[in-house]
């Protein structure tokens, strides 16, 4: 056995009673985000549903556009959870810089044990289920930025149309490119590709590690594009896992509570608030987070905010609004002073809570993803 596996086996079983899974929310059961949001070619390139995983566009689409949602669609439950993009308008043809994946972005500080960049490096194991319209080969990967940025992927192939398959792909630890830096930044980009154009192919990372130069690495391997040039397409991803090792292990279940708990460090609208009205249209209020977020969280409000001063009295914001106290608190402070503004009616110094239980279900949003 090598020095590298023997490594993985110890590491491997240091982790057997918990968090081996290197992913958060891998079976799909949290998303504070909403359920669906629609992603066009014209608007944004970075979407967010499920917690933690992203859906983007790269490059100059003219035309696409399309679904990202979470799904009661599941390969072993009845019940279960998963991801699901769903191709609205689709591309005519495929531009050579154009490109479409899913992604988790894992914290660097997340993966030290794995001992990226140096000869002690361990091997991990993906696995994943897969389902799509479209069959062919897609390419799947692990991107780094720190030190020097560095990029493996492999492919794998759909079989079936709309049928649930399960995926496992091992990648060999990278002894190069100067590690991930032990800090609260972008570790492992872990992409699933769904359509790539021709400059976004054919760089030679598909089948080891290398130093990344550039977008004909970030994809290499995809075959297909069908994803994007086909309207009604679909492609679903379920119970992901990625753990230390050259072996794929049974899943490695997480309670709800547990998940959620995990994506609150990076994304919340569990948000509470008290404080005084200091004049007839202003609140300043503290503000309480569910956990130590990984960051400063920037803030913003899903709408106008009904707060009430805990008796009969209620105040809803003409339009939603929300500004930080300047050095209200330290980076990530499960804690922040938060301006309110927009209120009419107020009396200063009367003390004012959020949230109110009402039919106004609008949140204040804390959002510090990586």
């Amino acid at each position: 056995m090598s020095k590298a596996a023997e490594l993985a086996a110890l590491i491997g079983s240091q982790t057997a009673r918990g968090d081996k899974n290197l992913l958060i929310n891998s079976d799909m059961q949290v998303a504070q985000h909403g359920t669906s949001k629609a992603m066009a070619h014209d608007g944004s390139t970075s979407v967010y549903v499920v917690d933690r995983f992203t859906m983007a566009f790269g490059g100059t689409h003219e035309q696409l556009d399309g679904t990202y949602a979470q799904v009661a669609d599941h390969p072993l439950s009845a019940n279960g959870k998963s991801l699901k993009w769903t191709t609205g308008t689709a591309e005519s043809s495929y531009d050579a810089d154009e490109y479409l994946y899913a992604a988790q972005i894992i914290e660097a500080q997340n993966l030290q044990r794995i001992n990226n960049g140096n000869s002690n490096a361990v091997p991990i194991t993906l696995s994943f289920y897969v389902k799509s319209s479209v069959t062919g080969t897609f390419a799947v990967g692990i991107y780094k930025e720190d030190s020097t940025a560095r990029i493996f992927n492999k492919t794998y192939a759909i079989s079936s149309a709309n049928t649930w398959e399960k995926k496992t792909i091992t990648f060999a630890g990278d002894t190069s490119g100067g590690g991930i830096v032990n800090d609260n930044g972008r570790g492992f980009y872990i992409n699933w590709h769904l359509a790539a154009g021709s400059n976004a192919v054919g760089g030679g990372s598909n089948g080891a590690w290398k130093n990344y130069g550039g977008l004909s690495d970030w994809a290499d391997g995809q075959a297909t594009n069908a994803i994007a040039t086909t309207s009604s397409a679909t492609w679903q991803l379920a119970q992901c896992q990625l753990e230390i090792g050259e072996v794929a292990t049974p899943f490695e279940h997480r309670s709800f509570g547990d998940e959620l708990f995990s994506c609150q460090r990076y994304f919340s609208h569990a948000v509470t608030c008290i404080g005084p009205a200091s004049s007839g249209s202003l609140i300043q209020a503290f503000a309480s987070l569910p956990k130590q977020m990984r960051a400063a969280p920037s803030y913003s409000v899903s709408g106008a905010l009904n707060f009430s001063d805990g008796y009969a009295a209620d105040f809803v914001q003409s339009s939603g609004a929300v500004a930080i106290v300047a050095n209200a608190a330290p980076d990530g402070s499960p804690a922040q002073f938060l301006n309110f503004t927009n209120f009419s009616g107020l009396s200063a110094g009367e003390i004012m809570f959020f949230p109110r239980n009402s039919a106004n279900n609008n949140r204040i949003i804390a959002d510090a993803e990586l």
